[in-house]
């Protein structure tokens, strides 16, 4: 597709007027001038038309993508020609755009583009638009790309505290110990002192009645854990209980408390790894929406 620019509608009333003249008045001169208006004007489709051809874009998305935040897709142009070098690509995604001046040939570059999206859910990326004003500006070239591309937005994170969900919470730290050996609450056992345990914990009493250094071996504090019964919330304002839900999980395990979702009869154990807070917010965000 083309669109004639501004100086491109100026270009060609130009051109048309001088070859009128030049026809009219039989002048040697104004055919020579015309004939170099239009000489300008082929070169300018010829070169505008393989600046984008052999060209390829993709995009990379981040792991975590929240509805109503700016999210930092990385643009990658690949130039796959021999000799010419892409110039002035623009980049467009609906209504967000990015540009690279040059991209040598054979080789690539990457831009990052912020974009927003208003709902959570599915989204999906058909095809992206690539286009040029190389090399005079007369004419904006597009070329679309054909993607593909299904991407799972996240729910908006909307503060909340414990108080307004349903959740079931067990063994908040300090309330139980564990038998796994540690420094934080009662005392398992009485043993032999090894070089480097510190000596905060070493049992003078024992120390005195064996005559030999004794160290204290205490128990540690069990991770806390939550499990959200998203099942049994009140679902008044949908959107805002899920924002609210979500919020929760990325604060909870950013604190490293493990959090578990009961949603759809389906329940996801506590955990805090990275890709259980990735399953726990991709199903939020698809929430009745499958």
């Amino acid at each position: 597709m083309i669109r004639i620019n501004k100086p491109g509608y100026i270009y060609i009333a130009l051109t048309i007027l001088i070859g009128f003249s030049s026809v009219n008045t039989a002048n040697n001169l104004l055919y020579i001038v015309t004939s170099t208006l239009l000489s300008y004007m082929l070169v300018s489709g010829i070169f505008g038309r393989r600046n984008l051809r052999g060209i390829d874009l993709s995009l990379e998305f981040p792991e975590e993508r929240f509805a109503g935040s700016a999210v930092p897709v990385k643009v990658k142009l690949t130039n796959n020609r021999r000799f010419m070098p892409a110039f002035l690509i623009r980049v467009l995604i609906g209504d967000d755009e990015v540009l690279f001046p040059i991209v040598g040939p054979r080789s690539s570059a990457q831009l990052y583009l912020n974009m927003v999206f208003n709902n959570r859910g599915r989204h999906t990326i058909t095809d992206i638009v690539a286009a040029s004003v190389f090399p005079f500006n007369f004419f904006t070239r597009y070329r679309r790309i054909p993607k593909d591309l299904d991407l799972v937005i996240f729910p908006m994170l909307q503060r909340s505290g414990l108080s307004h969900l349903a959740v079931n919470q067990t063994r908040w730290k300090g309330d139980a110990s564990s038998d796994i050996t540690g420094y934080d609450a009662d005392i398992i056992s009485i043993r032999q002192y090894v070089s480097g345990d510190p000596m905060k914990y070493i049992s003078w009493k024992a120390t005195a009645k064996t005559g030999q250094l004794k160290t204290k071996e205490l128990s540690t504090l069990e991770t806390p854990n939550i499990l959200i019964e998203f099942d049994k919330m009140e679902k008044q304002d949908m959107e805002e209980t899920i924002s609210r839900v979500a919020y929760l999980i990325v604060k909870l395990i950013q604190s490293g408390t493990a959090v578990g979702l009961v949603i759809e009869r389906n329940t996801y154990k506590p955990d805090i790894s990275s890709a259980h807070k990735v399953t726990l917010l991709t199903r939020l965000a698809l929430y009745a929406q499958d």
